[in-house]
């Protein structure tokens, strides 16, 4: 079975002779990806200045990569992903979700070198930091308030306060095999808001968690 894949194709102006090169660069990417054993479900295309992140195209692959189950990103060659900064913040994002680069320049995974894979570890270690550090601080400050009286149960209807928000109706389901499907607690919310449900992380957080003591008990 063919795995799943995303090309991306950049030119930097939007000058009329720049259309026939974003043509070449799909035909060619699209014959490499078949190549390399992949399936292609999308193809993203950008007029637009390499070293900026506000391209339409980039950020329309980048939710999609979060939403949906993509394994590889082709591309030209490193610099249409990206110059400068930005191309680095692109290649963590890509590590982060798991998403190989393929470049037709290398032909095949994205060759880096040892700047670029210190660079990419150290952004791993701190973005893992910050979250701890960020968890941490909302673990202390609920300990502290229910420390102080507070008691989040009657924040909701039904759970002692006949004035509190209505409890939100999830699929606890689909919740639980998103999960196991290796999917964030964010990238199950944005799932569940496609589909209607208006769930936020912290929401979709709680029912987990709420079902991983059910089935404790």
């Amino acid at each position: 079975m063919k795995k799943n894949a995303f090309i991306y194709c950049r030119v930097s102006t939007t000058k009329d002779t720049q259309e026939s090169s974003l043509e070449r660069q799909e035909e060619e990417l699209m014959k490499f990806a078949f190549q390399q054993s992949y399936k292609v479900d999308g193809i993203f295309t950008d007029q637009h200045s390499g070293y900026e992140m506000d391209r339409d195209g980039l950020l329309e692959m980048l939710n999609s990569i979060k939403t949906e189950k993509v394994e590889a990103v082709f591309i030209q060659d490193e610099t249409r992903l990206g110059r400068g900064h930005a191309r680095i913040a692109l290649l963590h994002v890509m590590k982060k979700y798991d998403v190989k680069v393929y470049t037709l320049s290398d032909q095949g995974p994205i060759a880096l070198n040892d700047m670029d894979d210190m660079v990419l570890e150290i952004l791993a270690i701190v973005e893992e930091y910050q979250r701890k550090i960020h968890n941490a601080k909302i673990k202390r400050g609920m300990k502290r308030a229910v420390d102080n009286g507070y008691k989040p149960e009657r924040n909701l209807k039904g759970k002692g306060n006949p004035d509190g928000r209505e409890r939100l109706d999830l699929p606890i389901d689909q919740i639980v095999n998103l999960k196991s499907s290796g999917l964030t607690f964010s990238e199950i919310a944005v799932t569940l808001q496609g589909f209607g449900y208006q769930a936020s992380k912290a929401t979709v957080h709680r029912r987990f968690k709420e079902y991983e003591r059910l089935m404790k008990d």
